[in-house]
């Protein structure tokens, strides 16, 4: 009986599980079915949607079709010349602009090249063995000079026309490679454009290396000829005129004015002079027109009898100032003035120099300091010394880098040129007023060029000379004095 009850109860439990099993069977299906329902009808709106927006902007927006760009035209018309009158050294490249090279403001053109190629020689019978038995590097190593070629990049702006590339030829080869002597080449120009994209070349002319035969008469270089020749002429003539006695006017320059008050100065208050030409040997100007005006103030100070001290840094300086000091004492009647003593070598030494007269400054301090010479940085030093210890400062250089200094610590200073002229304003001597009257003259006439030229360059600005009967624009009126007057030829 109980064993009917168990299996009864069994029974029951396991329909009770079947049951469930299909209830869950039933439930996982129907969540697997929502799933794929609704994975498939998502996607199918979404590409539903994005075609619909692709045709209605296929329908109101036309598609834009992007052609690629004309490619950039090559200059035409190129030109090889040999230069006159310079030893067929120089060569001049001269070509019609591109097309693409215009001057409106959308010029394709960023730049020129030119291509240089060595057209090679035939080859011998002993080059034709040697080429066919002979190892690859041999052949390479030996007649590397055959056929090589090299491009020359040239940043021309735009509408240049022609280049002169002097530096890379020799007459015998290019710099950069080793070609024979003698050798033919072909040269030919491409255009760069502003995107980098480059042209067709050119047309490649041939040209030989060229041997310039001797020319006695450089036609071409006349203005300049007669430029010189009338500026030798006036100094000649000046020159000649100083000698017979014809006074010239040479405008006063104060700092040369000042050198008696400076003398006066130090021998009312006893005290001795610095006069310091240059940190340079006697191959500069500079030390030698600093070496004439010692002469002019080593005679005044011998006539007032007032002490000089000439420190110097090159021992031919120092023989140069002695014999100057010498001179001006014998003119001024007092040879017993002259003392080789106070005019000494020093050093070499920039610095060492400058703490040597420096200190001999802050010991004597000196009543006039005369700065007149070459100077390079030790002149702010020795300008600022001499204004501590209150003496009165006479400067003067041909250093513009160091004008300021002398400008702004001494009392007169002798600007550039003045340096120069001070020889001849002190000295008198014919030869000097003369080249000086000549310098001016070149001067005059340098000025009345520019002022000239100014003028015509204000002229094509104002009203352009037009175009020719072939369509090609006229040169600028300043060409033919720009080109021919100015440079020579």
């Amino acid at each position: 009986m109980w064993r009917s009850a168990i299996s009864i109860r069994h029974l029951a439990m396991r329909q009770t599980q079947t049951q469930h099993g299909a209830c869950d069977e039933a439930r996982t299906q129907y969540s697997v079915l929502s799933a794929r329902q609704s994975l498939g009808i998502v996607p199918c709106a979404a590409w539903r949607l994005l075609l619909l927006v692709a045709f209605i902007t296929l329908e109101l927006f036309e598609p834009t079709v992007v052609s690629a760009a004309d490619p950039i035209r090559p200059p035409s018309n190129v030109k090889v010349e040999e230069i006159p009158y310079r030893g067929g050294t120089s060569i001049k490249v001269s070509w019609d602009l591109s097309p693409d090279d215009t001057t409106d403001g959308d010029s394709r053109v960023e730049a020129y090249e030119i291509r240089f190629d060595q057209v090679p020689k035939p080859f011998s019978q002993i080059e034709s063995l040697a080429f066919r038995f002979l190892p690859g590097w041999i052949w390479n190593r030996v007649w590397r000079g055959r056929g090589s070629s090299f491009v020359m990049r040239l940043q021309t702006l735009p509408g240049a026309r022609s280049i002169e590339p002097s530096k890379y030829y020799d007459g015998s080869s290019f710099d950069g490679t080793g070609v024979d002597s003698g050798s033919t080449f072909r040269v030919s120009v491409v255009s760069i454009g502003t995107d980098k994209a480059r042209s067709a070349y050119s047309n490649a002319v041939t040209f030989p290396r060229f041997r310039t035969s001797p020319q006695t008469a450089p036609i071409d270089k006349s203005w300049f000829a007669l430029v010189v020749i009338l500026v030798c002429g006036t100094v000649i003539v000046c020159t000649e005129l100083a000698r017979r006695g014809k006074p010239f006017y040479v405008r006063p320059i104060a700092g040369l004015q000042a050198i008696e008050e400076a003398v006066g100065r130090a021998t009312e208050m006893g005290k001795p002079m610095l006069f310091v030409p240059g940190i340079q040997d006697m191959n500069e100007i500079d030390t030698v027109a600093g070496l004439t005006i010692l002469s002019s103030v080593a005679k005044t100070a011998a006539e007032y009898d007032t002490p000089i001290e000439v420190p110097t840094t090159r021992s031919l300086v120092m023989t140069a100032a002695r014999e100057a000091v010498q001179a001006a004492a014998l003119a001024a009647g007092r040879p017993d003035y002259y003392n080789e003593d106070r005019i000494y070598y020093v050093t070499d030494e920039q610095f060492g120099y400058v703490a040597h007269t420096c200190g001999w400054m802050y010991r004597e301090q000196p009543a006039a300091c005369f700065y007149l010479g070459k100077f390079y940085a030790e002149s702010l030093i020795l300008a600022e010394t001499g204004n501590a210890v209150g003496a009165i400062q006479i400067a003067g250089t041909a250093e513009t880098t160091q004008l300021p200094f002398f400008v702004a610590a001494c009392d007169y200073t002798l600007i550039g040129e003045e340096l120069f002229a001070a020889s001849a304003y002190l000295s008198g001597e014919p030869a000097q007023l003369g080249m000086l009257k000549g310098q001016d003259f070149g001067k005059l006439a340098a000025m009345v060029l520019v002022v000239i030229g100014c003028l015509l360059a204000t002229w094509d600005s104002i009203l352009p000379r037009g175009k020719d009967a072939q369509g090609k624009d006229l040169p600028p009126r300043t060409q033919f004095l720009r080109d021919e007057v100015l440079k020579g030829g």
